[in-house]
């Protein structure tokens, strides 16, 4: 007797995930649904791809040549990835050579930008994120401590930075990188087991870009590719969390500051309803998240001053 063939895997639209279809851009090869569908030369094409076409249509030959050449060389993940080593070098510069392993002095990175709560420097000078030193939310992000810190956290970036922005977009994954890495500098600052705590890494907010791939594959489940991911996605939580908690080293409040504000920014990327809906719920939910890394911010920091006084 044989078996009929298994029923293909559903697919649903990626502009409007709760709809199911068959059809795909032939030009992205995304799938999607008819509110969506643009009929083409050959086949129909997504809205987004639409766009792009009339832009590249405006530019003229010679530009859009040039333009599609930069997009493929400079993603915007690969644009972090040389932030991230530009400023590694400045590290470098400022330490000596002797910081290539271990990173500068953790007196240089705190000048440099690191997450610090908050402290007196030898000058007299009080420093941190308490005394209203916010940018150090963002500058710690792109500060490591030794070639192995940051080579990890280039590899990891690479692999998810490239996926998610693929599939969300450069604006959306952009949104989530930054805002999920100031939610994980503000849950190390909030929680830090003392006021002189020095935390630095991109970690928090690739845990934030994780979070985001396991949200935008849970949604999209049904089909095999994001089952396949979300599997793997388990073990490599599961894999974190041991590293993280046996190494006292590691700042286990930004991965899971950085982590749990992913999985909210991947449902606020992408939204339900309408197209304006979308919009909204993008907004809405990451202006939301970083009024609770605020609101931690000052939480935390009328502790502080309440044990210390004023700053």
């Amino acid at each position: 007797m044989t078996l009929p063939p298994p029923p293909p895997a559903t697919e649903h639209c990626y502009r409007h995930p709760n709809v199911e279809t068959g059809v795909h851009c032939t030009r992205c090869g995304r799938p999607i649904c008819p509110d969506c569908m643009i009929p083409a030369p050959v086949g129909h094409q997504c809205p987004e791809c639409v766009a792009e076409a009339r832009r590249e249509f405006r530019q003229g030959p010679g530009r859009r040549i040039a333009a599609a050449n930069i997009r493929r060389r400079a993603s915007a993940t690969t644009v972090l990835l040389g932030l991230i080593a530009v400023v590694f070098l400045l590290e470098l510069a400022k330490g000596g050579a002797g910081s290539l392993m271990t990173g500068p002095p953790t007196a240089k990175l705190v000048d440099l930008g690191a997450s610090l709560g908050v402290a007196r420097t030898q000058s007299g000078d009080l420093v941190g994120i308490a005394t209203g030193q916010y940018w150090r939310l963002v500058t710690a992000m792109f500060l490591h401590a030794g070639l192995l810190h940051i080579a990890f956290n280039a590899y990891a970036l690479w692999i998810f930075g490239t996926v998610v922005e693929q599939e969300l977009g450069r604006l959306r994954f952009l949104l989530i990188y930054f805002v999920t890495g100031i939610a994980a500098s503000a849950a190390s600052f909030a929680f830090a087991p003392t006021p002189f705590t020095v935390s630095v890494g991109a970690s928090g907010a690739i845990f934030g870009i994780f979070g985001a791939f396991v949200a935008y594959n849970y949604r999209r489940r049904q089909m095999a590719i994001a089952a396949a991911r979300l599997r793997s996605a388990i073990s490599i939580v599961v894999i974190n969390l041991i590293i993280t908690f046996a190494i006292p080293e590691i700042d286990w409040r930004a991965h899971v500051g950085g982590f749990i504000a992913g999985l909210f920014a991947g449902f606020a990327a992408e939204g339900v309803g309408t197209e304006a809906s979308r919009r909204t719920i993008l907004v809405a939910g990451f202006v939301g998240l970083l009024a609770v890394a605020f609101g931690l911010v000052a939480w935390h920091t009328s502790q502080l001053q309440s044990q210390f006084g004023p700053f």
